[in-house]
């Protein structure tokens, strides 16, 4: 299996799990109300979706060969581009949505350790 298969099989598990977490959380926070579930859903695609925007856009300049200096300023172009996202969505939620905090911040985070550790339980698995 080439190695760019196999990064993007691990980026897709880890999407998913991502997502499952996210579902579950929210799940946990809708026993306390409905506006809660919705906040941790919130604050959950606040990770998930600028890390799905920020895999389309890796596997897309994958398909290039660039140079190798192109390659470090792509990651960080679509680094930024994924803290912009996620501080838009943050915004939305909070200042639109008027989205309860602490839901919001106790997902957010727990993805956020989700996205650390997932790739290390992957990689022992396969």
């Amino acid at each position: 299996m080439s190695v760019s298969l196999l990064s993007k099989n691990v980026a897709r598990k880890l999407l998913f799990i991502q997502l499952l977490a996210v579902v579950a959380i929210g799940l946990l926070f809708c026993l306390k109300g409905l506006a809660w579930g919705a906040s941790a859903i919130g604050g959950g695609m606040a990770v998930w979706l600028p890390n799905v925007l920020f895999m389309i856009f890796a596997w897309r300049h994958q398909a290039h060969t660039p140079s190798k200096g192109r390659v470090a300023w792509t990651f960080a172009f679509g680094e930024v581009l994924k803290v912009i996202a996620t501080f838009i969505i943050l915004v939305v939620a909070l200042a639109y949505f008027k989205a309860v905090v602490l839901p919001l911040i106790v997902t957010w985070v727990s993805v956020l350790v989700v996205q650390i550790l997932a790739p290390a339980v992957i990689n022992n698995k396969g």
